[in-house]
């Protein structure tokens, strides 16, 4: 049940922020906002801002005269007198893989072709307000990393590592857990060599990646011997991937307090370096080091989002971070159908000094659609893999 909220709490609230950025965007510079839609249709649960109130409906599976189809259940309005409508469909939707904002007069994915050049559709707008009300997203996704990176370093502190063998965390479903092992233990041997750091604990068990050893160690003043068999994780290198071997343990920290300064610069180190693992993969991928059959999708985030919920808050929340990072960068690509795309799309426009045809238009967003929804077939299918292996 972990695994389901943390994904919840993870998608939910990142795809929340990208689309209230385009929202708020697309509100300052006077485009029309017609739906604000958290997850894919089709809709669940939706309020329409009109005047005097908000009119409130419940969509699923219904009989209309002789057929089941899916529509709106239950209907009311909310009065509230005097309040002049935005006519902005608010709308909660049961594919939770993404979201959108749907404004006057823009041909995105929903393939709209109904503009009129009235002034609060977006194409009527000067080319910057359209640039800032499309990148307002990305923008907002990497803010929030940012201040996640920020506030996680000002409450945790700096972390001094601590050299000494003692285990500080055993983490869920790996060796040591299944072996016995605890928080508390102090390592003195592995494979009958002695151990006096952590540092020496960590470059014996490297070297031996799925491989069965001993390890001796003091619960108190108790000597116990364990048996287990490493697991292995990959670390990238310039020349390719190093395949090192893991058992699951984390090593004792000691956090100092840090002040607001250290811990803003702590932020933008943190959404930096999230950069940095992005690019790095792109270089893994086009080295040959990583292939596309490594890419994961929903379901992998969903594990790890799990994960780092079993882990702690802290976890949690830098796998909120990075994800954060991610999805802006992959929104701001100049693919059809993302915020890059579209940005993409005004910048030829502006350079050709004319509107590119509706026709045209429609075309390119459905290349780009065809693309992406291979690419989420691709990453689906590499999830399933993963769970069958």
């Amino acid at each position: 049940m972990i695994f389901l909220w943390a994904t919840i709490l993870v998608l939910g609230v990142l795809i929340f922020v990208h689309e209230l950025g385009h929202y708020f965007a697309a509100r300052s510079v006077g485009v029309r906002v017609e739906r604000f839609s958290i997850g894919f249709p089709p809709r669940f649960l939706s309020f329409k801002s009109v005047d005097n109130g908000w009119d409130v409906r419940v969509f699923f599976y219904h009989r209309y005269q002789t057929k089941i189809s899916w529509g709106p259940v239950f209907e009311t309005h909310i009065s509230k007198p005097g309040k002049i409508g935005s006519t902005t469909e608010y709308v909660l939707a049961l594919i939770p893989l993404g979201g959108y904002v749907k404004m006057a007069g823009a041909i995105d994915e929903s393939m709209d072709t109904a503009i009129t050049h009235s002034p609060d559709e977006l194409m009527s707008k000067s080319f910057f307000a359209k640039l800032w009300v499309l990148s307002a997203g990305v923008i907002m996704n990497i803010l929030t990393a940012f201040v996640l990176f920020t506030g996680i370093a000002y409450v945790q502190g700096n972390p001094e590592v601590l050299d000494k063998p003692m285990i500080a965390e055993v983490q869920p479903d790996m060796p040591a857990e299944a072996a016995g092992l605890k928080p508390g233990d102090k390592i003195t041997t592995v494979n009958d060599v002695l151990i006096t750091s952590w540092s020496e604990l960590q470059s014996i068990i490297n070297k031996v990646p799925d491989t069965p050893i001993t390890i001796t160690l003091l619960r108190d003043t108790i000597k116990m011997k364990f048996s287990l068999t490493t697991s292995h994780y990959i670390v990238p290198r310039e020349n390719g991937v190093d395949t090192l071997g893991v058992i699951g343990i984390i090593q004792e920290h000691v956090y100092h307090p840090i002040t607001p300064g250290q811990a803003i610069i702590s932020g933008y180190v943190g959404t930096l370096n999230s950069f940095g693992l992005i690019f790095l993969t792109f270089e893994m991928l086009s080295n040959g080091s990583a292939s596309m059959k490594d890419l994961g999708g929903p379901i992998l985030i969903a594990q790890l989002a799990g994960q780092s919920a079993q882990a702690g808050w802290a976890p949690l929340l830098t796998f909120m971070a990075l994800i954060s990072v991610n999805l802006g960068f992959i929104n701001i690509l100049p693919i059809p159908g993302l915020d890059g795309g579209h940005i993409l799309i005004i910048m030829i426009e502006s350079i050709i000094r004319r509107p590119l045809s509706i026709k045209a238009r429609l075309t390119i967003q459905q290349v780009g659609m065809a693309f992406l929804l291979l690419l989420m077939v691709t990453v689906m299918f590499n999830d399933i893999s993963r769970l069958l292996n």
